[in-house]
């Protein structure tokens, strides 16, 4: 299979393909939390006044799709790398949230087995 990476690039690069809405509860945040290890009260205390979720909470988070719509079957493993989530301010508990997700890059690297398009 021969693929055109520009043509890729132009049709699918920082297109959203997907929309989720997460809702977000006290108990979902400190069960978080406490399954990685924190120990911080603002994290593992919802009565604390800065009760918050971790930083690193939103890539919790799954896509209902991983590729768009008329994206290439490619062969070979899919992996759900390079993942980014970038809050725009401190998830709190009872929010709902929207994740959006785009392909932000496409590119290929020789490996010992061959091309590998990422």
């Amino acid at each position: 299979m021969t693929l055109d990476i520009e043509d890729l690039k132009k049709r699918f690069l920082k297109v959203d393909f997907d929309e989720q809405t997460f809702s977000v509860t006290a108990a979902k945040l400190v069960d978080y939390a406490k399954t990685c290890g924190e120990q911080a009260p603002r994290y593992t205390d919802p009565t604390h006044p800065d009760f918050q979720a971790p930083p690193t909470f939103p890539s919790s988070f799954s896509a209902g799709r991983r590729l768009p719509d008329g994206f290439p079957n490619l062969p070979g493993l899919g992996m759900d790398a390079g993942k980014a989530v970038s809050p725009k301010k401190p998830i709190r508990p009872d929010t709902k949230l929207t994740g959006r997700s785009h392909i932000h890059d496409i590119y290929t690297k020789s490996g010992r087995s061959g091309r590998m398009v990422f």
